[in-house]
This record gives C-alpha cells, structure tokens and sequence, in this order.
C-alpha cells in the first residue's frame, strides 16, 4: 500500500510542472482572444493618432518641415498600410529631390527599400539600397542602411530553396547586425541594443546568452519593443527545440501586435500553425483568418504567400470538424426528437392503459355472461385463422407466378439478343456482306454519346470557369472573337483552348479528344493566335492563367 502512494505521489509531482504549463498557456491565449475582441478598439485609436499627424501637413508649410512631418507619418503607417507608406515615401521623394538635399534623398530611398521589402519586392529594394553610398551618411541613417539590408537577407533567407544561397544570406545578415552593433551609439542596456545583440547571439548559436538577455527587456514600458522582445525569445526556444516555451512568447508577442496595433506581422501565424499542429484546428482557423484578412487590408504580400501556405490546410481540415459536428448535432437532434416520440407515445399507452383498468372493473360482472360469446368469437376466429393461412399461401403462389413470369421475361430478352447475334450471323454466312457492314458500321448511337459527352465537358468546364469565354475573347482582337450559336456552349475553337488551359498542350493529344486530324488542330491553333490582340506567342500562356488568383 505504501510502495502505491509513493507511486502516485511521484506521478502528480511530475504531472504538476505540466499542468502549471499548460494553464499558462491557456491564461495567454485567453489574454490574446481579450486583445483579439478588443482590437478595433485599438485600430480607431491608431486611425485617430494617424488622422491628427495628416492634419499637420498644412498646405503652407515649409517643404523641409513638410519632408519631416512626412517621415513621422510613415513612422506611423509603418506596418499598418503597406500602400500608405509607399504613397508618402514617394511624396518624400518627390521632395528630396525638389530640395536637393542628399540625406533626405538617402532617407527617402531607404523608406522606399523597406515598403518594398515589406511587399516581398526584394531586388527592386536591393537595387534601391545600392544608389545609396554609406559614406555619405549621417551616423542615425548608417544605422537605418544597417537596419534594412540586414532585415531583406533575414526575409531572403527565409525563403531562399537552395541551401548555398540561404547560407549566402545568412552570411549577409551576421554581416549587417555586426555593423548595427559595432555603429550604435546607444547605451548597452538600451532597448533597441539588447534586440540587436539578442537576435545576433540567436544567428551565432548562442541561444542561451540570447534568453537572458532579452529577457530583461521584456516587461518594458514600450509595448512595441515588449512584442519584438517576445518574438526573439520565441525564436530562441524554437531553435532549442523547446515548442512550449515557444508558443509562449509568442502568444505575448501576438497580444502586443494587437495592442500597438499592426497589420503586418509574424507572430499570430507562426501560433496558429502550432496551435494547429497540437489539434486546436478551431483557434488556429479563427487566427490564420484575421492574418490573412490583416496582410490584406495592409497589403503586405509577404504576409499573405506566409499565410497562404498553410490555410488552406487548416481550412479543410477545420470545415471537416464543422461537418463532423453539424452531422453529430443532427444525430443528437434526431435521437432526441426519436426519444421525445417515444415519450409521447409511452404516456398516451399508460394512460389507455389505466383507462383499460377502470373499465375492465366495470366489466367484471358482465365477464361471466360473455364467455359463450367469447368463445363462439375464438371459434370465428379460428376461421378467420384458416381464412388468413389460404390467404398466405394464395400470396405465395402469386409470388412465385410473379417470379417465373420475370424469368420468362429475362429469357425473352436473352433469346432476343441471341436471335440478334443468330441474325449477325446468317448474315455473315449467307455472304450478305453489305447488309453486315451495315449492321456493325451504325454510328448514330456513337455519335449520340460523342454529343452528349461534349455537351458534359462544356457544362463541366464552363463551372470551373464561368466567365472562360469572356475572359478568351478580352485577349483577341474585337474583329476577331468568337461568337457562338444560339443554344451553343462552346465550339471547336474554344475547346481547343479550355484543353490547352487545363494543361493539354500537345496537338496529338487534343486532336485524339476532339477525334479531329493533328494538321487540322494547328491549323485552329495558328488562326487564333493570328487573331491575337497581345503578342500571338504569349496568347496560349496567358490562356492558362486565365481564372488563376491574383494578390
């Protein structure tokens, strides 16, 4: 009995970190569906601090004064509307240049750099950096030039394929936070410091060094820098391979996003795909929504191919578990509506039932006095017994009359088809050749199946895409589209073209579909590109993007 407890207590000493863990966990994911509820909260008072800053670009002001005013602005749209920022860094642009003031040019095509990169247009942003000469620069904008090519090699790395190039890129990045590192003049205990020196030791290995570090910044007073405080811890723990620790902090990270607010950032989809990995398909579909609806209200590219990548996943299998519950809940409902039923009708049977009692005492006494009718009715019923058994037997034979007559049936049309083949084969014998030929060549019933099955693919087709022939049309020149028939759905030309645009290429190929000569699809091919309204060579290529998605 002791040696039992001892066991036990050892179970729950070991079970009670883990379950202090979990209901962390859980504790912060309610925090941030708090946040979540909460956001619009944010976002209009985000919008407001926005509104205030463009009220101050007045039409007078100064172009120096309005080129300042102009960055803090960007300051603010910076991660919440990729199509903002890239308008004012334009403007910003547009000014430098009408100043002619070298570091403000220099700035401005910084801002520029980092919208694109934000947009995933990596080498417009490189080529952009590159018109910048670091020698030129004041020491504040070396550290933005450090800052942004060190963050487009970390983008670029992360979704290069091939291992030489990312580690290229990785090289690059080490490269650029040394330099943030080496330049900064900031103090040591410095937030932005401390974020740099973390995310360096997380590239170097030093994963450890990387967590006390950044751990003592990261309750501080400015919620941005607390939300990429907790991603780089989370970063370090993932790559220690500790998944709780990470799923932590970036449940923190998450609810500070949503609290600053942003639209564009990393943490809530990487938390969804765990999330979704550990079986909470619910919370990671309700995440991964408000991601992908975030990167496109801030138009941020790059987010959305991120989100893009596992969404569907968890969408399928999210509409699964719908399905599975409404199918659940319909059996509960059936089973319940089944019992209810049964309910019902148990009450009404009791209560026939007592009814039943009182009468049956009433009609004690007249019991005796019915027990010769009673028997003169077992004896009609007896009859009616026999009446019931040649009524049964009667049914029997009828059935098996019903049976024998469908044989017989089946029969006949077995000797009709024999009395066909017999047919065939008189003629045969008898050398009535061309009657024969005439018999086996019949193809009015090929034809009418090659009919219908075309008929079927048009329809097929035309509900994958719907406006196909619209869309085809827009790519020839007017004088030269197709106008079909009343009643008709499509025509050669057209299925030529929808083959071509589920992937079928190869003339053989369509020609064996269509049952028509290889010289006769290349002569439609080569027609209709010859009515082409773009180049003719590109006209099949842009055939077979037509209905794709377009971000």
């Amino acid at each position: 009995m002791k040696r039992i407890s001892s066991i036990l207590c050892s179970l729950l000493i070991s079970l009670c970190p883990m379950l202090t863990k979990a209901s962390e966990i859980d504790s912060l994911l309610n925090q941030l569906d708090v946040a979540i509820k909460e956001r619009p909260f944010y976002i209009k008072k985000k919008k407001n601090q926005l509104r205030e800053l463009k009220l101050r670009l007045y039409p007078e002001l100064p172009d120096e004064e309005r080129f300042k005013q102009l960055g803090r602005l960007f300051t603010g749209y910076r991660s919440f509307n990729a199509d903002s920022s890239l308008a004012i860094t334009q403007e910003r642009l547009h000014l430098a240049h009408r100043l002619g003031n070298r570091d403000f040019l220099s700035d401005a095509r910084m801002n520029l750099a980092e919208v694109m990169g934000v947009a995933g247009m990596y080498k417009e942003a490189l080529e952009q950096m590159d018109t910048i000469r670091l020698d030129t620069l004041p020491y504040g904008q070396r550290l933005y030039y450090f800052h942004i090519l060190r963050t487009l090699y970390g983008w670029m790395a992360n979704y290069a394929v091939v291992p030489e190039e990312k580690n290229r890129y990785r090289k690059q990045v080490d490269c650029y936070t040394d330099s943030l590192l080496k330049y900064r003049s900031d103090p040591e205990d410095s937030l932005s410091y401390v974020l740099n020196l973390g995310q360096h030791h997380n590239l170097s290995g030093r994963y450890d060094e990387a967590i006390n570090l950044v751990k003592r910044i990261l309750n501080s007073s400015n919620i941005h820098y607390d939300a990429l405080a907790a991603f780089t811890l989370a970063e370090s723990y993932r790559l220690k391979g500790d998944a709780e620790k990470e799923k932590k902090y970036l449940t923190l990270a998450a609810t500070a996003d949503m609290r600053t607010p942003v639209l564009e950032y990393a943490a809530l989809p990487r938390l969804a795909v765990l999330l979704f990995h550990e079986g909470d398909v619910e919370r990671a579909y309700t995440y991964l929504k408000l991601c992908m609806e975030d990167a496109v209200a801030c138009n941020a590219r790059l987010r959305m191919l991120e989100i893009l990548k596992i969404f569907p996943v968890v969408n399928d299998v999210y509409q699964l578990q719908i399905r599975e519950r409404q199918q659940q809940m319909t059996w509960a409902l059936l089973s319940i509506s089944l019992l209810s039923v049964f309910l019902i009708l148990s009450i009404a049977y009791v209560r026939r039932q007592m009814k039943r009692v009182v009468q049956t005492r009433h009609k004690v006494v007249e019991a005796n006095a019915r027990l010769t009718e009673l028997n003169d009715e077992l004896h009609r019923s007896n009859a009616r017994l026999k009446e019931a058994g040649l009524s049964i037997a009667e049914n029997s034979y009828l059935k098996e009359a019903y049976i024998g007559h469908y044989m017989d049936q089946c029969s006949t049309y077995i000797e009709k088809l024999d009395s066909y083949r017999r047919h065939l084969s008189k003629l045969a014998i008898t050398g009535k050749v061309q009657e024969l030929y005439k018999e086996l060549k019949s193809t009015k019933q090929i034809e009418q199946e090659l009919k219908n099955f075309y008929a079927n693919f048009d329809d097929t087709f035309l509900q994958l895409f719907p406006t196909f022939v619209e869309d085809f049309n827009a790519l020839l020149l007017p004088e030269g589209r197709i106008i079909l028939k009343s009643g008709e759905r499509m025509n050669t030309e057209l299925r030529i073209y929808a083959l071509i645009r589920l992937g079928i290429t190869d003339s053989v190929k369509i020609a064996n579909f269509l049952r028509y000569s290889v010289t006769t699809i290349y002569n439609y091919r080569t027609r209709v590109r010859n009515k082409a309204a773009c180049n003719r060579d590109e006209l099949e290529s842009l055939v077979a993007h037509i209905g794709q998605l377009k971000i």
